[in-house]
């Protein structure tokens, strides 16, 4: 037996079950923006993005069958997008979502080659993480020469190297003294979640906007004032250091109440949204070296949890939560076969 033949571990169905459904999502969103977008540099980024999605498709489509594993049901464009549903998005803001999705897939696909042991394997997501890296250059390059692209806060270049010589600058609570200046791995993280916050809210508005489902349209609407809410404290700590975080032009979502996807995809897409943003708060708060910083991250990040528990819920009671695949209940087999 071959090392490509060896049973998949654990580790590696997580990979392939959680890369078919981000990239069955991704293909429904963009064949709509393809149905939509006008300009031509930005729909020669979305094209691109679709294609990777579609070829992500098959190739996973055949190793899970290759494998003898159930193939996951995640979204279809005949059962979850409604092209007939008129301009959610402007071409600005779908070129802004395919740049901040590609920054999760690299996250992401850095994360599958780590867990991964076999080579056919490694070799699928290594080639995944260098696609997805030329799409978040290629997507910047055009939000540059667009003009909508936020780059982080300039500081002063340092003059020269320094050492931590006080217990104080790991402090963030001072009462006879002022807060030592931010240094720019804390201002990176800070920045970075104050963009991933503003995509958040919009796409949560949108997703409320066109939803029928009173429930669903609470909580996205919740989402978003919770984006809110933690784009004005992350704020608020730069601002406090004399720093002005960059704004972006609304470049956000039309008066269109007319639904494009599925509220199933919607709820999905955002639960997605919250896992990252979980993950990126526990980045942050391991990278900074104020304590004020990490116990911001801590209890927003309790406060996303406890979002996402509240959608899984409405998932669940709505039958969409696909369940990934784990390992047997060894009593619940052994009670059936008692009866």
């Amino acid at each position: 037996m071959t090392e490509n033949h060896k049973m998949l571990t654990s580790a590696e169905i997580a990979c392939i079950w959680t890369a078919f459904m981000n990239d069955s999502m991704s293909k429904c969103i963009l064949s709509y923006f393809l149905k939509h977008v006008e300009d031509a540099e930005i729909r020669s980024i979305v094209q691109l993005t679709y294609d990777l999605s579609s070829t992500h498709i098959e190739k996973l489509t055949s190793l899970f069958q290759e494998e003898g594993i159930p193939l996951p049901t995640g979204f279809t464009i005949e059962k979850d997008i409604n092209h007939n549903a008129p301009r959610l998005y402007t071409d600005l803001f779908m070129l802004t979502y395919i740049n901040h999705m590609a920054k999760v897939g690299l996250f992401a696909y850095s994360g599958f080659i780590s867990m991964s042991a076999r080579k056919d394997i490694r070799s699928y997501f290594r080639e995944g993480l260098q696609e997805t890296s030329n799409l978040y250059d290629e997507s910047t390059d055009v939000s540059l020469s667009k003009g909508i692209f936020i780059r982080a806060p300039y500081i002063a270049y340092p003059s020269q190297t320094d050492f931590v010589d006080n217990k104080k600058y790991l402090s963030g609570f001072t009462i006879f003294s002022k807060q030592r200046p931010l240094n720019t791995i804390e201002i990176s993280h800070l920045f970075m979640n104050i963009q991933t916050n503003v995509i958040g809210s919009k796409l949560a508005l949108g997703f409320a906007q066109i939803s029928s489902e009173e429930k669903i349209q609470k909580w996205m609407i919740r989402g978003s004032e919770i984006s809110k809410k933690h784009v004005q404290i992350f704020t608020k700590a730069l601002i406090n250091n004399n720093i002005q975080p960059p704004i972006s032009s609304d470049i956000s979502i039309t008066d269109s109440t007319i639904a494009p996807f599925s509220d199933k995809l919607a709820m999905f897409h955002m639960s997605l949204l919250s896992t990252a943003g979980i993950g990126n708060y526990a980045t942050a708060a391991s990278a900074s070296q104020r304590s004020d910083l990490v116990l911001n991250y801590e209890r927003l990040s309790l406060e996303i949890a406890q979002y996402a528990k509240d959608g899984a819920d409405i998932m669940i009671q709505n039958n969409w939560l696909e369940q990934p695949p784990g390992t047997l209940d060894k009593e619940k087999l052994s009670k059936k076969k008692e009866v």
